[in-house]
């Protein structure tokens, strides 16, 4: 389980190839409504966001750029890597109209758990994706 109350930063990993159509509008509006797979951040607290991407198949620029962010905060503002956590946005994590689930998740993860930053899944949850995922259009 994440601990919430003591992260400071939140970083939104949205698919490359995703990101070069979509504005991250849905994600955005998740976050500040605290829905979806933002629900369990406390509404009364303020967070630093960022959006980034994974870079492209097969998602390698994540590490590099979340070791740069790591440092940088830790440099100079003294923000610790226990202070962040990394959302995984829906577009890589469930099938949906942009595409199956990013086929280099597994790897991915792994490179977030090398880092030692927590991670979470998901962003916004879509009312006609979820609709889809029970009627079998979509497998997850």
């Amino acid at each position: 389980m994440v601990d919430l109350l003591n992260k400071e930063y939140v970083v939104i990993v949205q698919c490359d190839i995703v990101k070069q159509r979509c504005p991250g509008y849905f994600c955005e509006k998740a976050y500040y409504e605290r829905t979806g797979g933002f629900s369990e951040y406390p509404k009364d607290k303020a967070y630093r966001v960022l959006h980034i991407s994974c870079g492209g198949c097969c998602g390698r620029a994540v590490h590099r750029k979340l070791t740069l962010l790591k440092r940088r905060l830790k440099k100079k503002e003294d923000i610790g890597k226990d202070k962040i956590v990394v959302q995984l946005s829906s577009c890589m994590t469930k099938d949906n109209y942009h595409a199956p689930p990013c086929p280099h998740l597994d790897y991915i993860k792994t490179l977030i758990g090398r880092i030692g930053i927590d991670m979470l899944e998901d962003t916004e949850i879509s009312e006609v994706a979820e609709k889809r995922r029970g009627e079998g259009v979509y497998d997850d």
